[in-house]
């Protein structure tokens, strides 16, 4: 599973999640993209699921590129703690993306592959996705 090898702080913040993705947003590699089309964190397990999930599906064939990281950890305090005492401890990793990130490319795979493994792999996602492909690409 993703995560990174070091941080400068071993607990994050929680911050803030709006606006719109500046970065990331159009197609770079592939033909084919899974744009995201609402705020949220998408955890490391799930990355790797839809990863999973569009690898099988296109049974190997063509190239994927996954174009998010998760970098932030999420902490959690013990069941049945009292309050204060501090933060929780890491549990997870997630990556916080914005409406118009994209987070899979692929490319050497037919169209209706590529849809249809993208679709497959949006049911692992606990955000709304939409798929885009480089001759028609849209940023609303």
């Amino acid at each position: 599973m993703l995560s990174p090898k070091r941080t400068k702080f071993r607990k994050a913040q929680r911050g803030r999640m709006k606006g719109r993705a500046s970065r990331n947003n159009t197609i770079k590699f592939g033909d084919y993209a899974l744009q995201i089309q609402e705020t949220g964190h998408i955890t490391a397990r799930q990355i790797e699921a839809t990863r999973r999930t569009i690898t099988r599906y296109t049974k190997r064939g063509g190239k994927l590129w996954i174009k998010i990281f998760p970098d932030k950890i999420i902490t959690s305090r013990a069941a049945e703690s009292r309050m204060g005492s501090g933060k929780g401890t890491p549990e997870y990793w997630v990556a916080v993306v914005k409406p118009g990130t994209i987070i899979f490319e692929l490319s050497g795979v037919k169209r209706q592959i590529a849809r249809q493994a993208m679709k497959l792999a949006s049911h692992k996602l606990p955000v709304k996705t939409k798929f885009i492909s480089k001759n028609t690409e849209s940023y609303s």
